[in-house]
C-alpha cells in the first residue's frame, strides 16, 4: 500500500487545495452546498493529477532509474509493475472524468484540458525549455478554474495572474536543483540542457520581484479593499515577502528545492508564514463583516 500511495503522490494533493481558492476568496466557506461540491471537485482533480503522475513515471522510467533521487520511485525501482500501475492509472482517470462530468460540464472541460495538456507534457512538451515550466504553471491556473466551475465564483484577475507567476517561480526553482545535479556530473533529464545556473537564478529574481509587486498592487487596490471591507489588507504583504525570501534562500543558498510540496510540508518558516497569512486573510474575509 505504501508503494501505491507513493505512486499516486498523495503528498502532492496539497497543490489541489488551489481548487478551494474561489470559495475562500469569495467568502463562501459557510455555504455547505458549495463547500461539498468544491471538495468533490478537489477529489476529481486529485485523481486526474495522480493518473498523470503515473503515466509520467511510466514514460520516464529509464531516466528515473539513472536519476540520483527519482530512482526510488515505485516504477523506477521495480516496487510496482508497469501493468498494475497502468491499470490504476486508467481507473483514476476514468473516475476523475465521471465525477467531474457529474458535477459540472465546465469542470469536466477543465479536467479534460488538464489531462490533455499534461499527457502532451509527459510525452513531448517537457523536453522544451521554458514551455515545460509554463505548462506546470498553467496546471495551477486550471485548478483555480476548476473551483470556479463548481461554485460560479469568479476570481480576481490579480489572483489568477499571481497564481501563474508563483507557480512559474516554483517550477523554475525546481529546475535549479537538476541544473546543479548536472553541473556535479549526475544524470538528469534531457530538458535541463536548455537551462543553466545563470539563467535560472536570473529568472528566479525577476519572478520573485514581479510576484511581490503584483501582490502589493492587489492589496492597495480600492476594489479589493472594499471586497475585504478593510484597509489592513496590506499587512498580508509581510508574510508574502518573507515567504518568497525564505524560498529564495532555500533555492540559492541551501539548494533544497527539488520538491516545492515537500518544502511546504517540512519547512517550519514557510509553514508559519502561510498560517499567518491564512489567519489574517480569513479574519478579513470572515471575521470582519
Amino acid at each position: 500500500m505504501k508503494d501505491y500511495l507513493k505512486l499516486i503522490r498523495v503528498e502532492q494533493y496539497v497543490k489541489n487545495l488551489f481548487v478551494l481558492s474561489p470559495l475562500f476568496f469569495g467568502g463562501a466557506f459557510s455555504d455547505w452546498t458549495l463547500l461539498f461540491r468544491t471538495l468533490l471537485a478537489f477529489l476529481a482533480f486529485a485523481f486526474a493529477a495522480s493518473s498523470i503522475y503515473i503515466i509520467n513515471d511510466f514514460f520516464d522510467i529509464n531516466e528515473d532509474r539513472a536519476h540520483p533521487e527519482k530512482c526510488t520511485r515505485p516504477l523506477a525501482s521495480g516496487a510496482i509493475g508497469s501493468r498494475n500501475a497502468l491499470v490504476l492509472q486508467v481507473v483514476l482517470m476514468l473516475t476523475s472524468l465521471v465525477l467531474s462530468y457529474w458535477l459540472s460540464m465546465d469542470l469536466f472541460l477543465v479536467v479534460c484540458g488538464y489531462i490533455g495538456l499534461n499527457l502532451l507534457y509527459s510525452k513531448w512538451l517537457k523536453h522544451i525549455a521554458i514551455l515545460d515550466v509554463n505548462i506546470i504553471a498553467a496546471g495551477f491556473v486550471l485548478r483555480l478554474l476548476a473551483g470556479t466551475a463548481v461554485t460560479g465564483i469568479e476570481l480576481s484577475v490579480w489572483i489568477l495572474l499571481m497564481t501563474y507567476l508563483l507557480a512559474l517561480f516554483l517550477a523554475i526553482a525546481k529546475r535549479r536543483t537538476d541544473v546543479v545535479h548536472a553541473q556535479n556530473g549526475k544524470e538528469v533529464r534531457k530538458n535541463i540542457e536548455g537551462y543553466n545556473l545563470a539563467f535560472v537564478d536570473t529568472a528566479l529574481g525577476i519572478l520573485a520581484s514581479i510576484v511581490i509587486v503584483c501582490y502589493i498592487f492587489y492589496c492597495i487596490s480600492p476594489e479589493n479593499q472594499r471586497h475585504y471591507n478593510s484597509k489592513w489588507l496590506y499587512l498580508s504583504i509581510i508574510f508574502v515577502i518573507n515567504g518568497i525570501f525564505r524560498y529564495l534562500k532555500l533555492a540559492l543558498v541551501d539548494g533544497a528545492t527539488a520538491s516545492p510540496t515537500l518544502i511546504v510540508l517540512k519547512d517550519r518558516f514557510i509553514q508559519i508564514t502561510i498560517i499567518c497569512w491564512l489567519v489574517l486573510m480569513s479574519y478579513l474575509l470572515y471575521g470582519n463583516r
